[in-house]
């Protein structure tokens, strides 16, 4: 397959630079699969497509404050972190702008008028595809100067900076487990009144974890495909979560990835299991690293539906969505969404795929 198989016209206007005035007020598109009718509705009507039985598999990452603005110790010069992941200790990756402006042994201070103690970063090595790796010096707790001197980390087709708003639109409802880079934002549309509903009715909720990284800021450069590397993300399933995972399926009832984190968290976790001379596909516990690259030819071991949000041209999340239905008809879909005006990408609207 060609890059530009996965290729639309989206109209500038259509990126959504804020969130909707409440998370479930956003739009929803539902596709039908079986009969390739689609619904235009809100995101509240969500639960009007699960039935008792079912489960929505949510990604419980926190999204770090992981934007940094600095200046370099020697020269003045203004100098911006974006924190990937840890790597060690206090040892990070991360991206730089302007990048040719720091080298090993170069120090950044990122405390500012009012800030309550010292936070500075020493330029250590060199990463890959340009990030360097870093070592921060600082008093107290890490996280709790993070979130001090940090701005949240909107995706750059956001053209606006990060306000106060953000620390709170750009998480989900949910969030618990501190370490993503972006949001994963199908989740965005939840609220707590909309899952308590969904528990009411006797859907289960299941809480995995993916921590979203550099993958998310970077295009696809190979022309084909399939030779395309996905960088690895850091992922956990709880024995609670595999259990409530696995039953759903034993019992008949579908699975609902809340995004393409959540979607790619449970097929890694996916193995091939024999039982009683049946095989069938088991989530199971653990904590480990998926580079999993899903496009179409995929089999799905464990989901069934998805929500999900619109997703840029040429980007592995539309892959996946079009390996989940398929890829000429999605892109009519995209059509038809742009034709109606929905938002899209980040803070954008939602789609359900049935």
């Amino acid at each position: 397959m060609h890059i530009d198989d996965f290729d639309y016209h989206l109209p500038p206007e259509l990126i959504a630079q804020k969130p909707a005035d409440k998370r479930d007020d956003s739009r929803l598109l539902v596709v039908h699969r079986q009969t390739g009718e689609l619904e235009h509705r809100h995101f509240y009507n969500v639960l009007e497509y699960l039935k008792p039985g079912d489960c929505l598999v949510l990604n419980d990452s926190k999204v770090l404050p992981a934007r940094l603005f600095g200046i370099k110790a020697e020269t003045g010069a203004k100098v911006e972190f974006l924190l990937i992941k840890r790597l060690e200790g206090d040892l990070w990756e991360t991206m730089v702008k302007p990048g040719k402006r720091l080298k090993p042994g170069d120090v950044v201070d990122f405390s500012r008028e009012g800030a309550t103690a010292a936070f500075k970063a020493t330029v250590i090595d060199y990463g890959e595809e340009g990030t360097r790796h870093v070592r921060f010096e600082y008093e107290g707790i890490f996280l709790e100067r993070l979130e001090e001197l940090g701005s949240m980390p909107l995706p750059p087709y956001i053209e606006r900076a990060s306000q106060e708003e953000d620390r709170d639109r750009y998480q989900t409802v949910y969030c618990k487990e501190e370490g993503s880079v972006a949001a994963p934002t199908a989740g965005l549309h939840f609220t707590p009144e909309l899952l308590e509903k969904a528990k009411a009715m006797g859907v289960k909720l299941a809480y995995v974890t993916l921590h979203v990284g550099i993958g998310t800021f970077r295009p696809v450069k190979c022309q084909v495909v399939e030779e395309h590397k996905m960088h690895f993300e850091e992922y956990q399933v709880s024995p609670e979560s595999a259990q409530i995972i696995n039953e759903t399926k034993a019992a008949g009832g579908r699975i609902f990835a809340v995004g393409t984190t959540s979607c790619r968290t449970v097929e890694s976790a996916a193995v091939l299991q024999e039982n009683q001379g049946a095989t069938s596909y088991q989530v199971e516990t653990g904590h480990g690293n998926t580079g999993i690259f899903i496009y179409p030819g995929y089999q799905f071991k464990t989901v069934d539906c998805l929500i999900t949000n619109f997703h840029l041209p040429k980007s592995t999340l539309l892959m996946l969505i079009s390996a989940l239905y398929n890829r000429e008809r999605i892109l009519e879909v995209y059509q038809e969404a742009v034709a109606e005006k929905y938002r899209f990408f980040s803070y954008g609207d939602a789609m359900l795929i049935v």
